[in-house]
């Protein structure tokens, strides 16, 4: 899809982000990556270190050591949330290799797409600082989407009988997120939650809300 297409799109009003694919070359990668991606992203493009407007999301494979995840070995791709008009600033890392921990990957040149709105949306790991209990996160979380204005419920995805409680590593310190789910939501509102998503570090993979498609969460606990 071209930039052209893209801004003929966003004169909507509805919504000006779009999800930026990369194709990823690669074998294994940490099953808690989000900040050395982030960390590996910013270092071929320093200019982007600390964007408010970037969305970085994890990468999706399969279990295969303590900590490692395989990555699929077609389709595995590199996601990225970002305003139409910054598009241009992430285009430098088509065809770079990326380190992230003891692993390394490699992109291929990028596909940008429109976000499509769905009633129900599902984000595999959402972070608000202070709030690492079930309830009060929950309850944080409905305030944050009210402040959006956004009109939609919220509620934890479950595994049996398992909360959706996750755990990623920044800067060498435990962060407490959770798994969830947003539901009834009008068009609007749906690609307003996809484009700004809910609580910090969206950078890192937190936060970054997608449609529910069948078996998504199961797969995302098996991914995380």
């Amino acid at each position: 899809m071209s930039l052209i297409e893209l801004s003929t799109a966003s004169d909507t009003g509805v919504s000006s982000h779009i999800r930026v694919s990369f194709p990823v070359q690669g074998s294994y990668l940490p099953a808690d990556h989000g900040y050395l991606l982030y960390a590996a992203i910013t270092t071929r493009l320093q200019d982007i270190h600390s964007a408010a407007w970037l969305g970085v999301e994890l990468l999706s494979g399969v279990p295969w050591a303590p900590g490692v995840i395989a990555l699929p070995a077609r389709g595995a791709s590199l996601h990225l949330r970002l305003p139409a008009e910054q598009f241009s600033q992430v285009l430098p890392l088509a065809g770079t290799r990326l380190e992230i921990g003891s692993y390394s990957i490699r992109l291929g040149l990028p596909v940008a797409r429109m976000l499509l709105p769905a009633t129900s949306l599902y984000a595999r790991i959402v972070t608000i600082k202070k709030f690492t209990e079930p309830e009060p996160f929950l309850a944080a979380a409905q305030r944050q989407l009210y402040q959006l204005g956004v009109q939609g419920s919220l509620a934890f995805p479950q595994d049996g009988h398992t909360r959706s409680r996750r755990i990623i590593t920044i800067h060498g310190y435990k962060v407490v997120g959770f798994s969830l789910a947003a539901h009834d939501l009008s068009e609007t509102d749906s690609l307003k939650l996809q484009s700004v998503g809910l609580g910090g570090r969206r950078s890192m993979g937190c936060g970054i809300f997608n449609p529910i498609v069948k078996a998504t969460w199961t797969q995302a606990d098996s991914q995380a």
